[in-house]
């Protein structure tokens, strides 16, 4: 049986250190956590012996485990004291597990939070159809809720993800992707599931619409800084740090806004190198050092984070009509700590 570790801020390592963390958050939570972690285990059984096995590696392989956090910590911020939110963090766990095996097999990665990838061990067959299990899983856990509106939120949200995997493929290996179509890809992708993570705090404490859709831009907000922060770490954070391979991103042909800016702030030499190495994925010895040279040369790293501040000043707003207490301070605290992750 897999184990899942708990989720930890290796970042802030000692109490020296200033730097945000998100040691708060998990204080709060830590209770619920650990009975979402025994709601996973519970869930990923099956008698087909290769699903626990190949979801459990993946499950247990160390992520933040963010997203359910912020259901837990949202529906401690309404004063939620039932126990409805724990299947439901499972419920959203396992519609991101089952989006990570299906990424992976699309991008032909090899290596996933510093290990290797599940379709590299099992291939892509077995990565695909345990990715559907875990889909599966999530409705069953969503139809257990018994709450039509958190099945429509989180099955608004799980279509709207795969909205964002196809619209990603549209605009993969094209540099002349406007910075409006990547935002609208990483807003149905990655930010989508924040919301609804979110969100669904709000519905179970029975909570007014303004403070559904108080948290709803919360999770948005705060997603959509995430990914553009993981963007400027592809190439400028080390493999520790990560959990991946710098240039993962430019490998692979990914278009990021860091590329984006780029490419429009580019010279004609400069374009035909990114249409090169992006657009004809022909890609030499020293094209990842050239390509982080032209990223600093025109600011598009720096530029990537001020973006990623600007959603994350939007997410600490919309927490303004929450009462103050640890929790609210401990989701603001959370903003802070996405843009840290950046340096």
């Amino acid at each position: 049986m897999a184990t899942i570790l708990p989720l930890t801020d290796k970042k802030s390592a000692s109490k020296q250190d200033d730097r945000p963390s998100l040691d708060a958050l998990l204080g709060l939570v830590e209770g619920d956590l650990k009975k979402v972690n025994q709601h996973i285990l519970d869930n990923m059984k099956s008698p087909v012996a290769l699903i626990p096995q190949l979801a459990g590696h993946i499950i247990a392989s160390g992520g933040k485990r963010l997203r359910p956090v912020l259901t837990l910590a949202s529906a401690n911020l309404c004063g939620y004291t039932g126990q409805r939110h724990i299947g439901l963090a499972a419920c959203v766990e396992f519609i991101h597990t089952a989006t990570l095996l299906h990424d992976d097999v699309v991008d032909e990665s090899d290596l996933r939070r510093g290990q290797a990838s599940a379709n590299a061990i099992w291939g892509n067959e077995a990565s695909v159809l345990v990715g559907d299990f875990l889909f599966s899983r999530s409705f069953q856990l969503m139809t257990a809720d018994g709450s039509l509106q958190v099945l429509r939120i989180l099955s608004d949200a799980s279509t709207v993800i795969a909205e964002g995997e196809v619209l990603q493929l549209m605009t993969a290996n094209e540099p002349t992707t406007t910075e409006e179509a990547y935002l609208e890809v990483i807003r149905s992708k990655t930010a989508k599931l924040f919301a609804a993570a979110t969100r669904i705090g709000a519905v179970v404490a029975e909570r007014p619409q303004a403070e559904e859709e108080a948290l709803e831009s919360y999770g948005m907000n705060i997603g959509i800084a995430f990914q553009l922060i993981d963007d400027v770490l592809d190439y400028s954070a080390d493999q520790l740090k990560l959990g991946k391979t710098v240039g993962d991103d430019f490998r692979e042909g990914k278009v990021t806004l860091p590329v984006i800016l780029a490419y429009r702030r580019g010279n004609d030499e400069e374009r035909a190198f990114w249409h090169r190495t992006i657009a004809e994925m022909d890609q030499k010895d020293g094209d990842l050092e050239e390509a982080m040279r032209l990223m600093t040369s025109h600011g598009t790293l720096d530029d990537s984070v001020d973006r990623a501040r600007h959603y994350c000043s939007i997410a600490r707003d919309a927490l303004g009509i929450f009462q103050n207490g640890p929790t609210k301070e401990a989701m603001t605290d959370l903003v802070d700590f996405i843009i840290d992750r950046a340096y």
